[in-house]
């Protein structure tokens, strides 16, 4: 197809052939025989956005699943209330997602068989890394005699629910209407059979996005199981069989290990840390020396900050969700929005990024404030390499995002309303 009539982020006005990849960039191109056309009006066309650390077939489950974060639900009658009405699905269960401890304290399964129907219940917390099983749940999964129905995501009970048939399409369509065209699935356990599905799910076009993933090579880790020497091994098997690693780090003492981790096994190329939720101040120059990549999720600062206020000592807030501080010390960085656990938006993780303010209006940490240039680029990365930018060059992906506006607008606002339509692979896959 040809773009006209387009304006790059430098300020450029171009004419644009693009197929798989861009073809041509040129001041005017005429149209081709049989070739579609499209006018930018001197809107800007920037290359698609890529989200780089997501879970696709958790995303496309939350949307049929019972909201309980605070936003939805406030104190345990009302957590009653919605669980009583909550539909049980096609698996026998009750699926439930978002929760966190302000809605109505901590749960376990005496808890969720007081507020609960007497059917299979799963909640899980807005972390994504803790679920919280009724009796009924508990015995559905062969752990009966659980003590306090509180397990781990990806562990082996979960092999004994039935997976939901879930479609990706509504889920794509949203992503399609923000400019985005690719994504990395960051699911750890995702098998080859899961990961053929999405491919065939992105050939048969139920899902527009590119997709990249990390599995078998991601890992999470937790604060009561930490093992260097263990993390370390498989660091160095991952290195040797010609793999890279990325390790979930949420908590300082995690960031810490698989800082240590790798300074013993050696960093490869595509190595990445997920997360930094908590970087110290003495881990910025670890993490420089070591030139591991930082895949993080500003958008939580504006989602969640005003619980961290409360949740967070004063001495540690500075640490929270790192981005100008990371760039500054030269840290390689890209950004995601870890959805479902995060808004699928990518422009308001770019806003949260350069304006850090919670929803009360709070700045937290305006010293990790960025430019919006800054912000918008670090979605803008390769899949296999997040912090080098793609741009609009001949020889470049063919994927793009169309914007409404001129790029000074653009910078200004940030906004998902401004996106005019999104190519994929030289095709239209929405427009305004």
């Amino acid at each position: 197809m040809l773009i006209q009539r387009a304006c790059l982020l430098g300020g450029r006005r171009v004419d644009i052939r693009v197929g798989v990849r861009i073809g041509e960039v040129a001041d005017s191109l005429a149209p081709r025989p049989g070739e579609d056309v499209f006018d930018a009006g001197w809107g800007t066309v920037i290359p698609g956005l890529h989200d780089h650390h997501v879970h696709l077939r958790a995303a496309a489950a939350a949307l049929d699943s019972v909201q309980l974060g605070p936003a939805q639900v406030h104190g345990r009658d009302e957590l009653a209330r919605a669980l009583s009405a909550a539909e049980v699905g096609s698996d026998g269960w009750i699926r439930a997602v978002g929760y966190h401890e302000s809605v109505a304290g901590t749960l376990d399964r005496s808890v969720l068989d007081e507020l609960a129907p007497a059917v299979p219940v799963r909640i899980q917390h807005r972390s994504g890394v803790l679920w919280m099983l009724n009796s009924a749940g508990l015995a559905a999964v062969g752990l009966p005699e659980h003590p306090d129905g509180r397990l781990r995501s990806y562990d082996s009970w979960s092999d004994a629910v039935a997976r939901r048939e879930t479609t990706l399409a509504e889920f794509s369509g949203r992503l399609d209407r923000f400019g985005v065209t690719g994504v990395t699935d960051a699911t750890p356990d995702l098998d080859a059979g899961s990961i053929v599905k999405l491919a065939e799910a992105h050939r048969h076009g139920e899902l527009s996005q590119h997709v990249h993933w990390l599995a078998p090579g991601k890992r999470i880790l937790h604060d009561d199981g930490l093992d260097l020497d263990e993390l370390t091994n498989w660091v160095t098997q991952r290195h040797s069989a010609g793999a890279t690693v990325a390790v979930h780090c949420v908590t300082a003492s995690q960031l810490v290990v698989t800082l240590a981790a790798l300074r013993a096994a050696g960093v490869r190329r595509g190595d990445r840390i997920e997360h930094a939720a908590v970087v110290p101040s003495d881990s910025l120059a670890d993490l420089a020396e070591l030139g591991v990549l930082v895949v993080t999720q500003p958008n939580f600062v504006a989602e969640r900050g005003d619980q961290y206020l409360l949740d967070v000592p004063a001495d540690d807030q500075s640490g929270l969700w790192r981005l100008a501080s990371l760039l500054r010390a030269g840290i390689p960085v890209a950004l995601s929005t870890d959805l479902p656990f995060g808004d699928a938006d990518p422009w308001a993780a770019m806003r949260a990024a350069v304006n850090r303010t919670t929803r009360a209006g709070v700045v937290l940490n305006v010293g990790e404030c960025v430019l919006a240039a800054q912000a918008l680029t670090m979605f803008l990365g390769h899949a296999d390499r997040p912090d080098v930018p793609r741009t609009i060059e001949p020889g470049q992906p063919g994927d793009l995002c169309v914007l409404t506006e001129a790029p000074a607008d653009v910078f200004a606002h940030l906004d998902a309303g401004m996106v005019s339509a999104t190519v994929i692979d030289g095709q239209l896959r929405y427009v305004a």
